[in-house]
């Protein structure tokens, strides 16, 4: 899959409510940076990591397809194409990572411990270092080096296939 098309949204979820079927629904999200509404269609085609329940409070970050047309209304509406909950103060990060784990835009290295949890999408072990893939990082802090640092809570492998 190519997802360096994929840009985030992160927020708190406003909303839950039936799509224009009945295996879709449309999630409202209050963005963190802007206070925005920003509304997602969840098809069954969106990755919902872990299988979540999408509720009203939850904080998420959504990731949508920037190639893909998207209408021209306000608020704006998108296809989330990854979904996934956030805890407290926990980051996420979409990207490529290299054979150094850095990030292909220079935007985050990881540094892995024994304690970083690796899991595929279907959330069984991944068994490899998890070099030149295409990476969900869960993390809180960075350092304020270039490129920033962080020591990953968990990191989910898109293995492509």
């Amino acid at each position: 899959m190519a997802y360096e098309n994929y840009q985030k949204v992160t927020g708190t979820i406003q909303s839950v409510t039936s799509g224009n079927d009945c295996c879709s629904q449309m999630v409202s999200v209050m963005t963190d940076t802007n206070m925005e509404t920003v509304n997602f269609i969840i098809s069954p085609e969106t990755q919902v990591i872990d299988n979540v329940r999408l509720r009203k409070g939850m904080k998420v970050a959504a990731f949508y397809d920037t190639s893909l047309p998207a209408p021209t209304i306000f608020p704006p509406q998108y296809q989330a194409e990854l979904i996934t909950s956030l805890r407290r103060e926990q980051n996420v990060m979409l990207n490529y990572f290299d054979e150094n784990l850095t990030a292909q835009d220079n935007a985050l290295k990881l540094n892995l411990t024994p304690f970083t949890n690796i899991v595929t999408v279907n959330g069984q072990r991944y068994t490899c270092f998890p070099e030149n893939a295409d990476l969900l990082v869960y993390y809180t802090t960075t350092t304020f080096s270039i490129p920033p640092q962080t020591t990953p809570q968990k990191i989910i492998v898109l293995c492509s296939y």
